[in-house]
């Protein structure tokens, strides 16, 4: 949190859609002023006057990533120290009542005190968090239609649903899609496929909104950090939900322990008499703990050295859920210092430049390494990490008649 300049007025404002109720207290708590303003530019610039006429350092915004975005962007800009406000206890409102200009007051305090406040995340981790939602919701609705297909395929007549129903999703998907439901003479057929193609059509434009969103995130959480993109088992969607909930600017996190207990990462004392073991935290943000689980179970089936762990684990006699929530800890720990800190990684974009200069085919570079070509192909492009194996490539390279 920016240091506070005790001799000058705070201010703390409480934000709602169409409205902000501003309050400002003394350096000692005493309350000075307050005002309602509309939440619109013009009122923005409004409550820039009415802090410069008070003498205000710093302010308390809360919500600053949904209704008070607006404002604590103007404020930043007017060189105000901001801090984020938790919107306060719910036995203290019980005890002193709320209300717009009690609710502001409270903010102001709260940065006085400096309790329960945070700095705003910065505005690319709302670029990230606008492109992320839309494909969530996207996905979701994907997943909805791709369902409904299945309900209606269970009722359909019986050359329908025999047609359509052995075969994988995405195949049945582009039958369905270039389907003839009018070449049909049975009515009830006709319905069932004019629906089941209607939502054929939308499964294959929510898959292309997919993977157009998914490239738009990919550059932009590779941009932001690309030390966290190239960590292995974290995707795109993984790596922008983690930055979402961290926020790109790293000052926000105080510490390791503090960004596991975020995640609900952090051990859970579980012991009880000669039985002395930790569960996983049921608290912290849920979404962010499913990209940490994600990781997790990528590392599991794929990762030598994750896997290697895990019989370890289990041979000492852990449970499958205890070492899961031992790996997610750690896992925590590595992305923490990924999100903290500058960490330089190999480019890999001079491989297949190289390669194909000396006229070497991907099949050949994957006969060398015992690797299929696919692989290799990934590793040129960037989509799949290892240092080890790219060094070797290189040097191979470099060796090549």
């Amino acid at each position: 949190m920016a240091v506070i300049d005790v001799g000058r007025n705070i201010a703390g404002i409480d934000t709602h859609k169409d409205t902000l109720h501003v309050a400002v207290i003394t350096p000692v708590g005493g309350a000075l002023a307050d005002r309602e303003f509309p939440a619109t530019s013009h009122g923005y610039r409004e409550v820039t006057e009415f802090l410069d006429g008070h003498d205000v350092g710093a302010a308390g915004v809360e919500c600053t990533s949904s209704y008070g975005m607006g404002i604590t962007r103007v404020l930043h800009a007017a060189g105000l120290s901001v801090a984020e406000v938790y919107g306060g206890r719910k036995d203290k409102k019980r005890i002193k009542g709320k209300s717009d200009p009690l609710d502001a007051v409270a903010a102001a305090r709260a940065v006085l005190a400096g309790d329960g406040i945070a700095i705003p995340k910065d505005e690319r981790t709302n670029m990230v968090r606008t492109l992320h939602l839309a494909r969530r919701s996207g996905v979701k609705a994907r997943t909805a239609a791709i369902n409904q297909i299945k309900a209606i395929l269970i009722g359909a007549p019986v050359k329908v649903r025999e047609k359509y129903s052995d075969t994988t999703v995405s195949a049945m998907v582009t039958a369905l899609a270039g389907c003839r439901p009018h070449a049909h003479t049975d009515q009830i057929a006709v319905t069932a496929l004019s629906a089941l193609k209607t939502l054929a059509k939308r499964v294959q434009f929510l898959d292309d909104q997919d993977r157009d969103l998914t490239d738009q995130i990919d550059v932009l959480v590779t941009e932001m950090n690309p030390a966290l993109r190239a960590a292995y088992g974290v995707g795109p969607d993984t790596a922008a939900q983690l930055i979402i909930t961290a926020g790109a600017n790293p000052e926000r996190l105080r510490s390791e322990a503090s960004f596991a207990a975020l995640c609900g990462a952090a051990p859970v004392p579980a012991s009880s008499g000669k039985t002395s073991r930790h569960r996983l935290s049921r608290g912290g943000d849920r979404a962010a703990n499913n990209a940490l689980h994600r990781i997790a179970l990528v590392r599991m089936s794929s990762h030598q050295p994750t896997r290697d762990y895990v019989h370890r684990q289990l041979a000492g006699k852990r449970s499958k859920k205890e070492v899961l929530r031992k790996l997610k800890r750690a896992i925590a720990r590595e992305i923490f210092k990924l999100l903290t800190r500058v960490i330089e990684i190999d480019d890999y974009s001079d491989l297949r430049p190289t390669r194909q200069a000396k006229n070497l085919t991907l099949t050949a570079a994957a006969g060398h390494f015992g690797k299929w070509p696919t692989e290799i192909s990934r590793l040129e492009r960037g989509l799949k990490r290892d240092d080890n194996l790219a060094d070797a490539y290189r040097q191979w390279l470099a060796d090549a008649a």
